[in-house]
C-alpha cells in the first residue's frame, strides 16, 4: 500500500475567536494568498484538511471558503478543490458598474471619487516612475492616436492609460484600485465620446492631456501632474457629465 505523505500546514495564523470561526479561517486564507504561499491558480487544500489544520468543523471550513469564493479571491467548481485567483478589482468593479448605470447621481458621484483618487495616483506616479507603468501609458496614448474617432478602440486605449498611470506608482493596490475603476472609466469615456458634435480637435484635445499627464510623469514632476491630470478631469469628465444631463432630458 502506497502512503501518500501529509500535506505541510500552509496557514499560519488560527483562529482567535470561537464566536467567529468562518472568519478567522478565511482571514488565514486570504493572508497566504496576499503574501504569495499560494500563487494564482494553485489549488487550496481540500476541504477537510483545512479543517484538520484550523481544528475547525467541515462546515465551518466550507463557510470560510464560501466568504473567499464572495470577495473573487478563489473559484471553485462542483467536486474540485477551490483553486486561488489573482487579485483584482474585478468584484468592485462590478458594484461601480451597477451603481454608475442605476443614476447620473451615482455616475456623478463615481466620477468624483475618481477625480480625488487620481489625483493622488498622479502625484505618486510622478514620484516612482515604475517602467512598466510608463510602458502601459504609452501604449495607451498610442491607441489613443489610432482610434480617433472610434469611440470603443478610443475607450479602451484610455482606460489602459489609467492603468498604467496607476501601475506607474509601483504598488499593487493601487493598481488593484484602478482595476475596479474600469467601469466608471468606461462610462464616462463612452458618453464624451457619443457627442455628435465632437470633432477631429477635440478629439486630439483629448490626447494632448493625456500626453502632458505623461510627459509631467515621466520626468518626475509631481506639482505638474497633479495639475496637468486636475485639468483633464476639468476638461473631459465634466463634459461628459453634461452629455449625461441631456441624454436624460432626450429621454423624458
Amino acid at each position: 500500500m502506497i502512503e501518500i505523505p501529509e500535506r505541510k500546514p500552509v496557514f499560519t495564523a488560527k483562529p482567535p475567536n470561537p464566536s467567529r470561526l468562518a472568519d478567522g479561517v478565511s482571514d488565514a486564507i486570504a493572508a497566504a494568498l496576499f503574501d504569495g504561499r499560494i500563487s494564482p491558480g494553485e489549488p487550496l487544500p481540500p476541504e477537510g484538511e483545512i479543517a484538520r489544520e484550523f481544528g475547525v468543523s467541515k462546515p465551518i471550513a466550507r463557510e470560510a471558503l464560501r466568504q473567499l469564493t464572495a470577495a473573487g479571491l478563489i473559484f471553485t467548481q462542483q467536486g474540485k478543490v477551490a483553486r486561488a485567483k489573482a487579485l483584482s478589482g474585478e468584484s468592485m468593479d462590478k458594484i461601480y458598474g451597477y451603481a454608475v448605470r442605476s443614476s447620473l447621481k451615482r455616475l456623478r458621484e463615481a466620477n468624483e471619487m475618481r477625480r480625488v483618487v487620481e489625483t493622488g495616483i498622479a502625484r505618486l506616479a510622478a514620484e516612482r516612475r515604475d517602467p512598466e507603468g510608463l510602458d502601459i501609458m504609452r501604449q495607451g496614448l498610442a491607441g489613443m492616436l489610432a482610434s480617433v474617432q472610434e469611440p470603443s478602440g478610443f475607450t479602451a486605449a484610455d482606460i489602459l492609460f489609467h492603468l498604467g498611470l496607476a501601475v506607474t506608482t509601483g504598488n499593487y493596490m493601487i493598481r488593484v484600485h484602478m482595476e475596479s475603476m474600469r467601469s466608471v472609466q468606461r462610462e464616462v469615456s463612452e458618453l464624451f465620446s457619443r457627442r455628435a458634435t465632437r470633432s477631429d480637435a477635440d478629439w486630439r484635445a483629448t490626447i494632448d492631456r493625456h500626453q502632458a499627464i505623461y510627459d509631467a510623469i515621466a520626468v518626475g514632476d509631481a506639482d505638474l501632474a497633479e495639475q496637468k491630470i486636475r485639468e483633464h478631469f476639468e476638461a473631459a469628465d465634466i463634459a461628459s457629465l453634461e452629455v449625461a444631463d441631456k441624454l436624460k432630458d432626450a429621454e423624458r
